[in-house]
């Protein structure tokens, strides 16, 4: 019987770079393929989405940056793990990474053991969240309605654009509705990563959901923090 070995990505125009990574993980057992362009990327993996086990995504690419190939991943579905490795090392450029729709983001230079064990992590931890029930078509709350079907959003009448991760993170909350969410249930729920992975990324897409949502972003009515425990979404406040 044949075992199938994991298939890994790499999106880097540098080609010494690519080709020392792709040598590394070719010799931990792992199938590579490089690309150097987002067009190109993009193509393959529309093309055969479940090919794909995970992408290491720089994001200074000609043509196309690597946000905005990751935000078109989600955006299409894809759910596998992304991560970026990038020269970029200020706060937002990791935020901006992370809102895109990326697991974990490693800055150059970096450590080749490091790299191969973020990888290892990512492909061992991470499980697509199942697609959800049938009957969670449609929901409104405050001034929102979603649908969760055709992907259309809108709030006092406007349009939202959400990302693929921000409509499920809404999801998640409005099928708990009422109940507080540990960040690590969300972690595993929504962003398919398991075990005690330290990542700020619900707080950050919480702050997206907020300012699309809230009448006022710095008192929230449906987006809750409760203080050492978690979130709770409220669709109608008394």
């Amino acid at each position: 019987m044949t075992v199938r070995r994991p298939h890994i990505a790499i999106l880097e125009d540098e080609e010494h770079l690519a080709v020392g990574i792709r040598f590394n993980l070719e010799a931990e057992g792992y199938r590579v393929t490089c690309f150097r362009d987002g067009g190109s990327a993009l193509q393959a993996i529309g093309a055969a989405p479940r090919d794909i086990d995970l992408l290491i995504l720089d994001l200074m690419l000609p043509g196309m940056s690597g946000y905005a190939v990751c935000e078109a991943l989600r955006g299409q579905g894809w759910d596998r793990p992304v991560l970026i490795l990038s020269a970029r090392t200020l706060s937002d450029d990791r935020k901006r990474g992370f809102d895109v729709g990326a697991n974990q983001y490693l800055s150059k230079p970096f450590e080749l053991d490091e790299l191969i064990s973020r990888v290892r992590n990512l492909l061992t931890h991470y499980r697509p969240r199942p697609q959800p029930p049938a009957h969670v078509v449609r929901s409104t709350f405050g001034q929102a309605e979603v649908d969760f079907a055709t992907y259309q959003v809108t709030c006092n009448g406007a349009p939202v654009r959400m990302t693929q991760l921000e409509m499920k993170l809404l999801q998640y909350f409005i099928e708990h509705e009422g109940r507080v969410i540990p960040r690590q249930e969300l972690l595993e729920n929504v962003w398919g990563l398991h075990g005690q992975v330290q990542t700020r990324a619900p707080d950050q897409f919480i702050r997206r959901l907020r300012k699309a949502f809230e009448p006022d972003p710095a008192q929230p009515r449906h987006f809750l923090t409760i203080r050492d425990a978690g979130y709770r979404f409220v669709a109608h406040p008394t």
